[in-house]
């Protein structure tokens, strides 16, 4: 179906960004140890770190082409003496409008690999120890610790007027010899391709490992207070928006016919047109959301432990962990949508060859060439996808919409259709 390609070829074509945030691999030692009798230790450790990433494009596209080739519309008239011919050449308009644009992707690393050592250990009697460790990925009060926002809107007019004309000539009250009329081939041409909104966007994935935590107190003094109290919350967030707005208005025309051949005294008379063709192809590729989060950001290896502390003495771990995903993916169009009209004419008829007076036995001829019109619309867009991505076949347009992800997956791909 697609009879042609669209060229969405790098990321930084048509207001794309690529975006690579990794954060840091770190390791944390926390250790009250070591400390007299009726000590009092404590250790607060507050970590906050936050992604954002906004991407955003707007479009208005407005492709106003009027295209026109003519050999026709002429007259040979009034002659007396001798042939009488009009002959013309063929007459061609190609329009070719293709519009790319509106792509965001984006690779995210959710969290580094962060190993924590926590311990109390060794502490005299009688000792108060605590430590507080508060790891969050949030962005002041708001506990998403990566928000990937992409959206994408784009409005495009693509209005085309095309014509080929070899048609409308006129041979007439003419006196003597043979008048003929014979017209070239008319074609006709347009494409129309457009390729708007994608959004593919990667959190973690590869590389992104969780990290480990070992929480141990151990060995303290009699009626020793320890505690490690332990906070960690991680949120993604992930949305992706498109809304598309194409209209694609084609008035096509190819003409030979039209031609008169009247009133005229002597000789043959004979109107021969060529062929007439017209060739409309649309091809809208809208509104594409790609997602995929693989993340082992809170923890892979927890180890909390309590052991050989003294008599009396109070031990307590506390532990809070948490963490959530949401993705939001929607495809719109807003106003109108995708609205395609097509007016597409081919002719070759419509001739007129009347009220001439030749040799008796001559017959006045008109031959017509081919007229043909073809007109392909397709439509394909309003795709999700989350996790795995599947093999999907869009019947009868061609698409092929299967990828192993990673950057360039999805611009590879449409660039390819």
């Amino acid at each position: 179906m697609n009879k042609y390609k669209k060229a969405v070829i790098s990321a930084v074509a048509a207001g794309s960004l690529l975006l690579n945030g990794f954060l840091p691999v770190f390791a944390s030692t926390i250790l009250i140890t070591g400390n007299g009798s009726s000590s009092e230790n404590e250790v607060e450790v507050d970590l906050t770190r936050t992604t954002s990433v906004t991407q955003t494009n707007n479009a208005n596209v407005t492709n106003n082409v009027s295209a026109t080739s003519s050999t026709g519309s002429n007259e040979a008239e009034d002659n007396t003496g001798g042939d009488v011919s009009i002959d013309t050449g063929d007459a061609e308009t190609d329009v070719s409008v293709t519009n790319t644009l509106n792509q965001n992707a984006a690779s995210v690393d959710c969290c580094g690999a962060n190993d924590f050592d926590v311990e109390i250990s060794g502490n005299g009697a009688d000792s108060e120890n605590e430590v507080e460790l508060d790891l969050n990925h949030k962005r002041g009060d708001d506990p998403t610790a990566v928000l990937v926002n992409q959206s994408n809107n784009a409005g495009v007019d693509n209005i085309v007027d095309a014509k080929a004309k070899t048609g409308k000539n006129e041979a007439e009250d003419n006196t003597g010899g043979n008048v003929s009329i014979e017209t070239g081939s008319a074609t006709t041409s347009v494409t129309l391709g457009t390729t708007a909104n994608a959004n593919s966007a990667r959190i973690g994935g590869s590389g992104s490992e969780g990290g480990s935590l070992s929480a141990v107190i151990t060995g303290n003094g009699s009626d020793s207070d320890n505690e490690i109290e332990l906070d960690l919350t991680n949120e993604m967030w992930l949305v992706q928006g498109n809304n598309a707005d194409v209209l694609n208005d084609v008035d096509a025309d190819a003409l030979t016919g039209k031609n008169e051949a009247e009133d005229n005294t002597g000789g043959d008379t004979t109107i021969e047109t060529g062929d007439a063709e017209t060739t409309v192809a649309v091809d809208n590729a809208v509104n594409f959301n790609f997602a995929d989060a693989d993340c082992g950001c809170l923890l892979e290896d927890l180890l909390a432990k309590i052991s050989g502390n003294g008599s009396d003495s109070e031990n307590e771990i506390e532990a809070d962990l948490e963490s959530e995903l949401g993705v939001t993916q929607d495809n719109g169009t807003k106003d109108g949508g995708l609205d395609n009209l097509v007016d597409a004419n081919a002719k070759t008829g419509r001739n007129e060859a009347e009220d001439n007076t030749g040799d008796p036995g001559s017959d006045p001829s008109i031959e017509t060439g081919d007229a043909t019109t073809t007109v392909e619309l397709d439509n394909s867009g309003n795709s999700n996808v989350f996790g795995a991505v599947p093999a999907w076949d869009f019947p009868e347009s061609g698409f092929d919409f299967h990828f192993s992800f990673d950057l360039s997956d999805l611009l590879g791909w449409l660039g390819g259709l």
